[in-house]
């Protein structure tokens, strides 16, 4: 139990979307930043992709610590069906200096008391399991979900490369053609792209909402993507995105590729890398000077070795942890 003259003038408090949007951004700044993950949103972005997320309710699944009324910590839990079975994924941050005073033990004892009480009523059936991602370096967190018992679920890879290098471009498979992206065919690739998603690890069940999120996102620019047609049918795609105000508060010039996907009919025929290259070189005639991408250290398709003979190197490593959650009833 946490002693309370450690944690005087704490209040513990639900999210109000009304008003608390900027101070819990600065917190999720304030946090990564010293932690060095470069993960930055905007307000916007945050309010959009909270207001997508289905069955998500910001003033329900958000938990705010404060401090003599200022926010220091929060975390937030999120319910998907991935594989076919409940997955309860939840993050928090805790500002730098008032870390190691138990807020984040208050935190995760919230987190997954919500998980819980999600899963008695969300109607998933089978078994469920609590999870979240953080990077390796991230020692507090470490020994926080360590000693609750969250075990070592999978390892992931950011990748980073230098596109003010040379980029050598590749041909399309013969009977493939690249094509601006049209509004009229923003559903023919998401479900290409999910599609070619089910074959991942940890594949998330797509919803309607996860669709009108990624079209609602306040700095989407398809004019970057590269989708690949066969004749009427789309076989693979790249959608990159640039976060001007992320890069601006980093100091650096960053393109993510956030979805690299092929079909299954169009595999193994050198695709990927064709699409992969022809964003690079877009996102380089945009202005950027690194491209990064987030990708499974176990994918079964061989992707960490597509994307380091394409110069892609390994610069962090991030970690799942994941534990059982009873199933409800």
């Amino acid at each position: 139990m946490v002693s309370a003259k450690r944690l005087d003038g704490l209040r513990l408090r639900a999210f109000d979307p009304a008003g608390d949007y900027p101070a819990l951004v600065e917190l999720i700044h304030a946090s990564n930043r010293f932690d060095g993950v470069d993960d930055l949103p905007s307000i916007e972005n945050l309010r959009v992709e909270q207001a997508h997320i289905e069955g998500f309710d910001p003033a329900a699944d958000v938990l705010l610590a404060e401090i003599d009324g200022s926010i220091q910590g929060a975390v937030r839990t999120i319910a998907r069906t991935r594989d076919g079975r409940g997955s309860h994924h939840f993050e928090g941050w805790v500002a730098p200096a008032f870390r190691r005073r138990g807020i984040g033990t208050l935190l995760a004892d919230w987190a997954e008391k919500r998980a819980a009480e999600v899963a008695a009523v969300d109607g998933r059936a089978g078994p469920r399991e609590l999870e979240t991602w953080i990077d390796e370096t991230q020692a507090g967190a470490v020994a926080l979900l360590e000693g609750r018992g969250y075990e070592i679920g999978r390892y992931g890879f950011l990748m980073t490369r230098d596109i003010s290098a040379p980029i050598e471009l590749r041909e399309l498979p013969d009977g493939l053609e690249i094509r601006p992206v049209e509004e009229a065919h923003h559903r023919q690739i998401w479900d290409a792209d999910a599609e070619a998603f089910r074959d991942h690890w940890n594949s998330a069940e797509r919803t309607e909402a996860d669709y009108e999120a990624w079209f609602a996102e306040p700095e989407l620019d398809t004019r970057l993507w590269r989708i690949a047609w066969s004749g009427n049918e789309v076989a693979g795609v790249v959608m990159p995105s640039i976060w001007p105000a992320e890069n601006a508060q980093l100091g650096i010039r960053r393109g993510w590729l956030n979805h690299v996907g092929v079909r299954r009919p169009w595999r193994r025929r050198g695709l990927a890398s064709a699409l992969i290259v022809a964003a690079l070189d877009g996102l380089r005639s945009a202005g950027m000077t690194e491209a990064v991408l987030g990708t499974d250290a176990e994918n079964v398709t061989g992707a960490v070795q597509v994307y380091e003979r394409l110069g892609f190197r390994r610069a962090r490593t991030t970690v799942k942890y994941r534990k059982g959650l009873e199933a409800p009833g």
